[in-house]
Order: C-alpha cells, then sequence, then structure tokens
C-alpha cells in the first residue's frame, strides 16, 4: 500500500439558527468561510454564490500531498478552543463535522489516523466525514 496522495480537511458546523458569530466565539477562532440561512454566501473557488439554505460556518486547512490528515486534524483542531463544554454546546445544537478529502493516484492507497486524533475528535463530539476521489484507470 502506497501513500494516499494527498488530502484537504476543514471543520464545518451547519444549523438553521447558527450565528457565524457566535460559533467564533464558542471556538475562539474566525472562519474561513461562514453563511446565515437565507444569506448569500461567500463567492467559491469559481466565483459563485447560492442562497444558503441553512447557516454554516466553516474553518478550512491548507491541501497536503502527500495526504496528512493527522497533521490537518491537529493544525485544524490547534487553532480552536479545548474547552469540551463549548464542544458540547456547539454539537448538541448543530452538525460538527470534520470534513476531508482523499485523493488516490493508485488504485491502493491508504492512510491511518493516530488514536490521539481520534481521540481528539471523539471528546469534542466531532464527526470524521471522508470523501474519497479514485484514480483513474
Amino acid at each position: 500500500m502506497t501513500v494516499l496522495s494527498r488530502s484537504a480537511a476543514s471543520l464545518r458546523v451547519f444549523g438553521d439558527d447558527l450565528l457565524p458569530e457566535e460559533v467564533t466565539s464558542l471556538l475562539g477562532a474566525a472562519p474561513t468561510a461562514f453563511e446565515v440561512i437565507g444569506g448569500q454566501s461567500q463567492p467559491n473557488a469559481g466565483g459563485r454564490t447560492f442562497t444558503a439554505r441553512t447557516g454554516g460556518w466553516r474553518l478550512q486547512v491548507a491541501r497536503r500531498s502527500p495526504g496528512d490528515l493527522d497533521g490537518q486534524i491537529a493544525e485544524l483542531l490547534g487553532q480552536l478552543t479545548t474547552d469540551l463544554n463549548a464542544w458540547r454546546e456547539l454539537t448538541t445544537r448543530f452538525r460538527v463535522d470534520v470534513f476531508c478529502g482523499l485523493w488516490l493516484i493508485e488504485g491502493n492507497e491508504g492512510i491511518s489516523l493516530d488514536p490521539s486524533t481520534l481521540k481528539a475528535l471523539g471528546e469534542r463530539g466531532i464527526l470524521l466525514d471522508l470523501d474519497i476521489y479514485g484514480g483513474e484507470s
């Protein structure tokens, strides 16, 4: 098994009554992007905007090649509060996840997560969401 070609990671918080400034205050860091329900999103990489169907708050870190989810998740969480009560408040009110993109070039690439990374996500009640993009055959 070869090492994963590329990875991307972002922390996402979604909810209809989400106020971005409240999430920013609880987590202690400004988002990379945010929107409120019914409002216009910030332009995406293609310059397009959309009307938000729910509120959202996202913090993104740089993509890595080769893939390094442990490092990316540590970078995300390292910017945010360690107060588990704040995390509990967020996760009981909103959907909170770390969304990861994994890109394969070959058919049998892989990546592992350290137990300390899994523990940090679990203690905070954060869902790990993986999108895997296969290589061309």
